[in-house]
């Protein structure tokens, strides 16, 4: 490998000509600084990624970077002794896209203590139908159990069951021994979502919260994608000492509430920002992913596999709200 190879990324930038990202040749030398260069072989698109790609959201806080919260590939080159050329890693947020070089790209170079050795049971590609929605699914179970949430507290409610997050939380919320109960607006997915272990699907629309400050339990615990009057309904039906885990904003940033639940139920709400997840958390979460916690579905979630050039086209679908699933970056041309 060579400092003079060049390669194909989606690339972002944000100057006097304006803000844009395309296909663009590059060389491995212009990378973010970082120990190993990996050639990519999958990526994945996340919400994040549509609003960083447009232009829509201010997700990077430089320019010029290429895109892509997540990557997985094989090291080819590297400084550090932990790492030898053919190791297979992954990496989701740890700053992809928001302060160096992302996923979208046939190389990237990353960090050694944010690069995750791929572990036995997850393949490259099934690394990234998981990354960022599935690992902040499953951040969000780890924060609850840690937080003594047990599945004889009563079901999980999964607010946005029908997106990415949602869908991968079902699945491994089910897997880890859960009731879950699925909350979505998309009344056409509730068969998909019970094939992927909803117990108990519910409409949004049909949804009726009272609006008391406390009402009667229905949920032990909820993974709330959505935040606004969601979150504010959610929490006078969790049961005493459940958790609430907030990870999503679809609904609006703010919410009205009482500290009632928390001083009389003493349910606990808990942040979930997965993108800068501490080193030994995330070798926890990603155990799980490839083991006990690990997703069955894989491969009904992953609804769409992708090259570089279609990016645009799903960065437009996705914002549009006309994107199901989970859409897979194939990035290694073998």
């Amino acid at each position: 490998m060579t400092a003079t190879t060049t390669f194909r990324a989606f690339r972002i930038h944000n100057n006097d000509t304006g803000y844009r990202g395309a296909i663009e040749t590059m060389d491995t030398s212009a990378l973010s600084a970082g120990e190993l260069l990996v050639k990519a072989a999958y990526s994945s698109v996340n919400y994040k990624d549509a609003l960083a790609g447009t232009g829509k959201g201010k997700i990077l806080r430089q320019y010029p970077l290429n895109g892509g919260i997540d990557a997985a590939g094989v090291v080819v080159a590297s400084t550090d002794p932990h790492f030898k050329e053919g190791d297979a890693v992954l990496c989701t947020g740890s700053g992809l896209s928001e302060t160096r070089d992302g996923g979208y790209g046939e190389y990237i170079r990353l960090p050694s203590p944010w690069a995750i050795p791929l572990p036995k049971g997850l393949s490259l590609r099934e690394s990234m139908v998981i990354g960022t929605a599935g690992f902040t699914a499953a951040l969000a179970l780890l924060r609850m159990q840690d937080n003594r949430q047990t599945p004889a507290l009563g079901p999980i409610a999964v607010s946005g069951a029908s997106g990415g997050v949602g869908m991968l939380a079902i699945d491994i919320f089910s897997r880890a021994g859960y009731e879950v109960h699925a909350i979505s607006g998309k009344a056409a997915h509730f068969d998909f979502l019970r094939d992927l272990g909803a117990a108990e699907c519910i409409d949004r629309h049909q949804l009726a919260f009272s609006g008391k400050p406390m009402d009667s339990t229905r949920f032990g615990g909820a993974l709330d994608n959505v935040g606004g009057p969601m979150l504010a309904g959610l929490l006078p039906l969790i049961a005493p000492y459940g958790n609430v885990a907030i990870c999503g904003n679809a609904g609006g940033i703010g919410f009205d509430s009482t500290v009632m639940p928390f001083i009389i139920r003493g349910a606990s709400l808990l942040g979930i920002a997965s993108a800068g997840t501490a080193r030994d958390i995330r070798d926890r979460v990603w155990e799980h992913l490839a083991s006990d916690w690990k997703p069955q579905h894989l491969d009904r979630i992953a609804t769409r596999e992708i090259t570089l050039d279609q990016l645009p086209e799903v960065f437009g679908r996705m914002l549009a709200g006309d994107s199901f699933g989970r859409t897979v970056v194939r990035l290694d041309k073998t």
